[in-house]
């Protein structure tokens, strides 16, 4: 079962974890230091809903965003 919406194809992305140490010159430090960056997989907001296509009841795996913008409509 893949992660990625039926409408628009977006899928999951890849991405760094990075963490920060020490405070920020705004702030009245001496400025951050980036340590070590580590790989971290950012999923798309995925929902299943039934809706009507071509006169046929079905199931189908969409992000919300085609959702809230009506690509899709729900079967009651």
């Amino acid at each position: 079962m893949s992660r990625v919406c039926e409408i628009c194809g977006k899928g999951t992305i890849t991405g760094n974890i990075v963490p920060r140490k020490g405070q920020a010159k705004k702030k009245g430090g001496v400025g951050q230091h980036i340590g070590v960056k580590k790989k971290r997989v950012f999923h798309p907001n995925l929902v299943n809903v039934k809706t009507v296509i071509d006169g046929t009841h079905c199931t189908v795996k969409i992000c919300t965003r085609c959702l809230k913008s009506g690509f899709v409509e729900k079967a009651v």
